[in-house]
C-alpha cells in the first residue's frame, strides 16, 4: 500500500467516527454500539499510522518502503508515545 492509499484510508475511517458520532446523537445508534465501533476504528487508524511511520524510516534509511507491512493491533496497540 502507498502513502496516498493509507492516507485515503485514514481519512476514510476518521469520516466514519465522525458519521457514527453523529447517529448516536441522533438515536440511529446505541452507545454500546458506538464504543465498539470506535475501539475498531481507533485500532484501524494506529495500524494505518505505523505503517506510515515504517514507510518513512525505510525511505530515511535507504531501504525500500514497499518491504514495510501492517503490525497486528496488539503490537501497534501498545506503543508508549
Amino acid at each position: 500500500m502507498q502513502d496516498g492509499e493509507i492516507l485515503a484510508k485514514i481519512k476514510g475511517l476518521i469520516a466514519e467516527e465522525h458519521d457514527l458520532r453523529s447517529r448516536v446523537s441522533t438515536g440511529e445508534v446505541s452507545s454500546d454500539e458506538e464504543h465498539g465501533r470506535v475501539r475498531e476504528l481507533e485500532a484501524a487508524l494506529d495500524q494505518c499510522w505505523d505503517l506510515l511511520r515504517q514507510r518513512k524510516a525505510r525511505r530515511e534509511f535507504g531501504e525500500d518502503p514497499d518491504f514495510s507491512s501492517p503490525r497486528p493491533v496488539s503490537e501497534v496497540e501498545n506503543y508508549q508515545q
